[in-house]
């Protein structure tokens, strides 16, 4: 997905609002005699029918729902990154297209790369953080949605034991395993997070094999950062609990599953085709969360109480409407060191820096 994030980001790196991005997104361009924009979307894996690959391809059949003739979509998947990927994001420059969505953290550097030799090309590097004059960045907030996870956990354990299989100890994994823990415990002060570092996204084998294993120390629901959906699978066979990423994943765990929490991309990608069809595209970073429609939460599975359900969506509520902050101190380290003071919170730029994991989480930020 996004891999090798560097220790260092630079304050450069801005956030901006989505609101104003995607207010327009379901709108179709009033022009008709144009030639049809060219978008293309980058994949690092195949498209599945849940998972990371597979909400940014919902993200591309809502723009051509929503644009019709206007758009042309070409989608290349299982891109590995590196060497692969610029060769891929070049043939599709190459080949006339006016956009191109690389939607893995992997593909960032290539696509600076290719950027600079096709200064006409847009690209949209996805969870990337490098900006160009014709290179725009976008991701999610993702950890919003995980927090809410976490309460559900926090609330529903009976072993107080919660695991988490994740790829690479990146800042955005940090972020979501970290805001997991802290609503876990925001309601059950004891629970506590084992983490288990696959040094992969996508290996359904050795997801499967490190849930298996979290099963085998007491955990009694489980979540994953992962491209696949053998976690959900491997706790629908051992009768656990399950909080879905990316996708619903009811489908292969229709009793595990308590939750899901969801990322969406069909209104931004829409509103920044029509932005080239326009000429109104100019680069930008942009980080949606739950107030933006960006990440969801729901598709609650038959283990998830009324109770606990209603106070998830206050939760949320009060997130959207900034009366509660995820990373708002105190909050130690789980090597007891103090990294954001009572009264205190997180700037968005010191979230995208993160390197540390919080109290309760039982593991260390290496794989």
């Amino acid at each position: 997905m996004y891999k090798n994030l560097a220790a260092v980001i630079t304050a450069a790196c801005f956030l901006s609002p989505l609101s104003h991005l995607v207010a327009n997104a379901a709108q179709p361009a009033a022009s008709s005699g144009n030639k049809p924009v060219k978008a293309a979307f980058i994949y690092v894996t195949p498209v599945f029918e849940a998972g990371w690959t597979h909400q940014h391809d919902e993200g591309r059949k809502a723009v051509e729902k929503a644009l019709g003739n206007s758009v042309k979509t070409t989608v290349v998947e299982n891109v590995a990154e590196g060497a692969d990927s610029e060769r891929v994001v070049r043939d599709l420059a190459q080949q006339g297209h006016d956009i191109i969505f690389t939607t893995s953290f992997g593909y960032m550097e290539p696509t600076l790369k290719v950027a600079k030799e096709f200064p006409n090309v847009k690209f949209e590097s996805i969870t990337g953080y490098k900006t160009d004059v014709n290179v725009s960045v976008a991701n999610a907030r993702y950890y919003e949605g995980r927090y809410l996870a976490g309460v559900a956990a926090g609330r529903l354990t009976q072993s107080n034991v919660a695991g988490y299989v994740a790829g690479f100890p990146i800042p955005e994994v940090l972020q979501g395993l970290n805001a997991f823990t802290l609503g876990m415990r925001s309601v059950n002060p004891q629970a506590q997070v084992k983490v288990v570092w696959l040094n992969a996204w996508f290996d359904p084998a050795k997801e499967r094999d490190a849930a298996m294993t979290l099963f085998n120390q007491s955990v009694d629901v489980i979540t994953f950062h992962t491209a696949t959906n053998a976690v959900m699978v491997a706790a629908q066979e051992r009768g656990k609990m399950a909080i879905a990423y990316h996708s619903d994943m009811r489908q292969v765990a229709p009793d595990a599953q308590l939750m899901a929490v969801k990322h969406e991309w069909g209104n931004y990608y829409t509103q920044r085709v029509q932005d080239v069809q326009n000429g109104l595209w100019r680069t930008g970073n942009v980080s949606g969360g739950l107030k933006e429609g960006m990440i969801r939460v729901g598709d609650f599975g038959p283990k998830m109480s009324n109770q606990v359900r209603n106070e998830i969506q206050q939760i949320q509520k009060d997130i959207v409407q900034g009366k509660r902050q995820i990373f708002q101190g105190p909050i130690t380290d789980n090597e007891g060191k103090s990294v954001v003071a009572a009264g205190q919170a997180l700037t968005p730029v010191q979230i995208l820096k993160m390197n540390f994991l919080v109290t309760g989480v039982v593991g260390k930020a290496t794989p």
